[in-house]
């Protein structure tokens, strides 16, 4: 029983630090061109966006938005936009006027949501959406990908609307030095930590204290923390840098 426990314990630590831990920084590079159907009654003018979902469907962040009377009829996006409390937003995304022809679109994701937080590692979603000004040919594509810690390349094949893609996630992370390199470049101490923790290093950005439940608990941008009100056991520090993130082990 001691054995299980140990190994349950083990387990639990393991995915706990990868959650945490796991914040690859990089960008998506997308790019491709649009096309109609005909069926116009402006000719060759269109809308068009493209956004970013996770892997539940929720929307994270606008990359590309060329709308500005006739964004109403880019009906997936307006209503992706909509539940996620912010209709049409368009922070730090490429936007532009109705376009009066077709053409090659490009756009880039910093791996932020719209709140500008770094967003897990994991699998998401490209969203592209085209329409004719008129909104009478509604045209709407998803491509999943990964984003981590290695470079990715999608080609995908032509689709309703949209030619020529390409997507491209490049991780930023230096060469040369992994989360395990990097930590052992940095210490916390006293460890147990009784009211004050230390942390060594003159590029940290932030710190976070997350419990074993995953709750984060304290948050700090001072290498000086005040861990006296902390209850007595095991605790996770995520320590933020300019050359990349990484999770240690501390005791109260």
């Amino acid at each position: 029983m001691k054995n299980f426990k140990i190994i349950v314990f083990v387990i639990a630590f393991t995915n706990l630090v990868y959650c945490l831990s796991a914040q690859t920084a990089g960008t998506l590079t997308i790019s491709a061109t649009t096309s109609g159907t005909g069926s116009s009654d402006y000719g060759t003018k269109n809308v068009s966006s493209m956004w970013v979902e996770d892997s539940s469907g929720k929307f994270l962040k606008t990359l590309l938005a060329f709308a500005s009377e006739r964004k109403q009829y880019l009906l997936a996006w307006k209503t992706k936009t909509t539940i996620a409390g912010s209709p049409y937003n368009t922070v730090d995304a490429v936007t532009g006027a109705t376009q009066m022809s077709h053409g090659t679109r490009t756009c880039t994701w910093n791996g932020k949501n719209r709140l500008q937080e770094l967003v897990a590692d994991g699998t998401y979603t490209l969203k592209m959406e085209l329409t004719d000004n008129d909104g009478k040919k509604q045209n709407l594509a998803s491509f999943q990908f990964v984003k981590g810690n290695a470079e990715q390349t999608l080609s995908p094949s032509t689709t309703s609307g949209f030619s020529n893609i390409s997507i491209k996630w490049t991780p930023s992370t230096p060469a040369g030095i992994d989360e395990t390199e990097l930590a052992n470049l940095y210490s916390l101490y006293p460890n147990p930590a009784k009211s004050w923790l230390f942390v060594s290093g003159n590029d940290i950005a932030e710190i976070e204290i997350f419990n074993f439940d995953g709750n984060r608990v304290l948050v700090s941008s001072s290498q000086k923390l005040n861990v006296s009100k902390l209850a007595k056991g095991i605790y996770f520090a995520k320590i933020k840098t300019e050359r990349g993130s990484f999770v240690k082990k501390i005791i109260k």
